[in-house]
């Protein structure tokens, strides 16, 4: 985890023109992670750290013409990356920090978050961050396309008791920020969490 943003977009902004062609595969993954979302027709949606926003078109056909999407990123060059794939047209893009989302409190109906959590200064406050933006009942997904064994043997790590995507550890963080944890799946071919705004 980076407190620093300077880091975070030395990091993801050269590889954001490839980064699609680096992982081809995760496109269904994605999809299958929208869809246990449960949204609606009509909701409003934030794709947290969308990328070059491979969510986007499953959740633009998830919550339908009268829905809202809308993708945020710290990086410039992701987010070009989603509009030179046409994913711009799925919903609106802008460039923010998750941790200070312009965004009035209880504007949306849910919160996608795709390999985002690792990436985060303050956990605490930052999922909580995502909580005020969120009404009570809203939802939240922690996704990943591979399970946390998977991506620690792709960097070469092993899996610590203070990983912070464990189950023991993510629950009682997301509790404290205002969510309730409601599924937690780590399997080889995904991550995903789903949590509720706790009213």
């Amino acid at each position: 985890m980076s407190e620093d943003h300077t880091h975070v977009q030395e990091f993801f902004g050269p590889r954001a023109g490839a980064w699609d062609r680096k992982f081809p595969e995760d496109g269904p993954a994605f999809v299958d992670a929208v869809d246990a979302c449960g949204l609606r027709p009509g909701d409003r949606v934030l794709d947290a750290g969308c990328g070059t926003g491979r969510a986007l078109p499953p959740l633009r056909e998830a919550v339908g013409p009268s829905g809202t999407v809308l993708g945020v990123d710290l990086t410039e060059e992701m987010l070009a990356a989603a509009r030179q794939a046409g994913r711009g047209g799925a919903g609106a893009l802008l460039r923010a920090d998750v941790a200070r989302l312009p965004l009035r409190d209880g504007a949306l109906d849910a919160v996608f978050a795709a390999g985002l959590i690792a990436h985060l200064p303050d956990p605490e406050a930052n999922l909580r961050e995502l909580a005020r933006v969120v009404r009570p009942g809203g939802r939240l997904a922690l996704f990943h396309p591979i399970g946390r064994a998977a991506l620690a043997a792709r960097h070469g790590r092993s899996l610590t008791p203070d990983d912070l995507r464990a189950e023991h550890n993510l629950g009682p963080l997301l509790s404290g920020s205002g969510w309730d944890m409601t599924r937690y799946a780590d399997e080889d071919h995904r991550f995903l969490v789903l949590a509720e705004r706790r009213a």
